[in-house]
């Protein structure tokens, strides 16, 4: 071993760390094999092709030698250790060369199986500048379809976890002025103490930074590939002077909403004041990456019976006070629709039926052999006259807004209980209950309209009527004893309202939680993947937040 090379063993399995070794340094072992004892570096003489799985020996050696190559800036060496080395080898040297990684320090893990995870602590050198970028990634081992030799099977993600297909690291001039984005009250928001923020200070960045008026500094950013996804930076290597963009979020707030997420592995949710529509907290679990509060498409559950409730009364259908039927089971052409554990409210009230979010009741009284019976567009014409749902919405950064299409036969009975086709997110729901307690519709927003020169959705003012019987219905759901939200919302102050949901996923044997409740002047909803009962999980993480608002 050349001098200067050191390796250790840690947990059985070799450590590429090597102090020093890097571009321009030593390789960790001469004669690369990928794993593969049978290749003779001094012979023409072809290995015998293995086949089955790969053993750990084999995951072993193949991240060691691959791992080793990468380190010592050998792309072409390297590449040839993946499955797929007429991508992999472009890419590892643009991690060289495009993204100025002078060094690398590359340490493993014990293998999984035949994933290993590994460190990475690289040298970015520019203009004179040299930061360490440190990150964690992993990779993991497959066999050779034609050769049979266990290899590393490419994924941009090896060289970086936030690195996709069309996207490459890049170093230099950054393509949009520094920014740093404040609270409505004007202090800093980072992607160190939100971290939920970081996709959207990025995003808010690309599209308004040079409103803003910062200047360009020095960076390492993976570089999207896509005008509309934005760039994502990871290291700053020279400041540039920042421009300030106000957004509407509230610390406080804000503080509550990662906190509230992260006791979940997969949860998202969206606050929004409903006098003025400012959006003042969005979190999600993972905090890094999809912006799921923003962009989710998901079926909403029983939180829709807050649209589906305003369309029966819009129709005449039922009021808050009207007599319902809530069996245990209703039918509509052929498709038996149930309550959960099959209970029912025997002589009951809309409001009753809501508080306790009776499915049947909702699809019975609006049924086909209803003598008011309503076109199948009728939920989507509410959703859009009142609730701005199906229209553009410009909140400053990027959305998916909620969509609910027309339908036909059971599809229909099952979207007035949020199933079917119908399409929403946290930040959706969130507006829904703060349509509620405004009693009409503000479009969310994260920067003021100043921002891009944006023109913001607008819908019709809930009928008086209209807006009473559904605060009524929600204060119920909040504070009756029998209540589907009352637990939840036990501390949160009052005037408050709520609804729970509950989506069922057909690839998921727990149904999503959802829940969306209001207390003063802040709304708030929360989805947790396979959470179950909407009170519960989703129920905790709104509480949390409207306690902080």
């Amino acid at each position: 071993m050349r001098s200067g090379a050191k390796v250790a063993v840690v947990g059985g399995v070799f450590a590429v760390v090597a102090g020093g070794v890097g571009y321009g340094g030593y390789n960790l072992w001469n004669g690369v094999t990928g794993g593969d004892s049978t290749v003779n570096t001094r012979s023409e003489a072809a290995p015998e092709k293995r086949s089955g799985p790969v053993t750990p020996e084999e995951t072993t050696a193949t991240s060691k030698d691959f791992l080793a190559a990468w380190a010592a800036g050998e792309s072409d060496k390297a590449a040839q250790l993946t499955n797929d080395p007429v991508t992999a080898g472009p890419a590892l040297l643009a991690y060289k060369e495009g993204a100025k990684v002078s060094k690398a320090v590359i340490t493993p893990g014990t293998p999984v199986g035949t994933k290993v995870p590994f460190t990475v602590k690289a040298t970015v050198s520019h203009e004179g500048v040299s930061k360490d970028l440190s990150y964690a990634s992993e990779l993991t081992v497959v066999r050779g379809q034609t050769t049979g030799r266990p290899l590393v099977q490419w994924r941009p993600t090896v060289l970086h976890p936030k690195l996709t297909a069309d996207a490459t690291l890049r170093t230099g001039t950054a393509k949009v002025a520094s920014v740093k984005a404040v609270d409505r009250n004007g202090a800093e928001l980072t992607k160190e103490k939100y971290p939920s923020l970081g996709v959207i200070i990025d995003t808010l960045r690309q599209r308004y930074g040079a409103q803003a008026g910062g200047t360009t500094g020095v960076e390492t950013w993976i570089d999207s590939g896509s005008e509309t996804v934005a760039d994502t930076t990871l290291l700053v290597l020279r400041q540039g002077k920042p421009g300030t963009i106000e957004t509407t979020i509230d610390a406080g707030v804000q503080a509550a909403a990662e906190k509230a997420v992260k006791a979940y592995g997969q949860a998202s949710v969206a606050a929004v004041e409903p006098s003025t529509g400012a959006i003042r907290a969005v979190a999600n679990s993972p905090a890094e990456g999809y912006n799921t509060a923003f962009l989710g498409t998901q079926a909403p559950g029983s939180t829709m019976k807050i649209v589906t409730a305003a369309m029966m009364m819009e129709h005449g259908i039922a009021g808050p006070g009207d007599r319902v039927e809530c069996p245990p089971t209703a039918q509509w052409l052929g498709t038996t629709f149930q309550n959960l554990d099959r209970f029912e409210i025997k002589n009951g009230t809309l409001t009753e039926a809501f508080r306790r979010s009776c499915n049947t009741a909702f699809i019975k009284a609006i049924g086909p052999l209803n003598e008011k019976n309503v076109a199948d567009t009728a939920l989507g014409e509410t959703a859009r006259r009142y609730f701005g749902i199906g229209a553009t919405w410009e909140v400053g950064t990027s959305t998916t807004d909620g969509s609910v299409p027309a339908s036909d036969g059971p599809e229909t009975a099952a979207s007035y209980i949020g199933q079917g086709r119908i399409t929403m997110n946290a930040l959706n729901v969130a507006s829904l209950s703060a349509t509620v307690k405004n009693g009409g519709f503000l479009q969310p927003y994260l920067v003021a309209k100043k921002y891009g020169d944006r023109e913001f959705a607008t819908a019709e003012r809930l009928p008086a009527g209209i807006a009473s019987g559904l605060q009524k219905m929600m204060r119920s759901a909040a504070t009756a004893p029998d209540g589907t939200a009352t637990e939840a919302m036990a501390g949160v102050p009052y005037p408050k309202g709520a609804k729970t949901g509950s989506a069922e996923m057909g690839n998921q044997s727990v149904s999503n939680s959802w829940f969306t409740g209001y207390s003063g002047n802040l709304a708030a909803a929360a989805v947790v993947q396979a959470g179950g009962h909407g009170g519960d999980s989703a129920g905790k993480v709104v509480a949390g937040v409207l306690k902080a608002g």
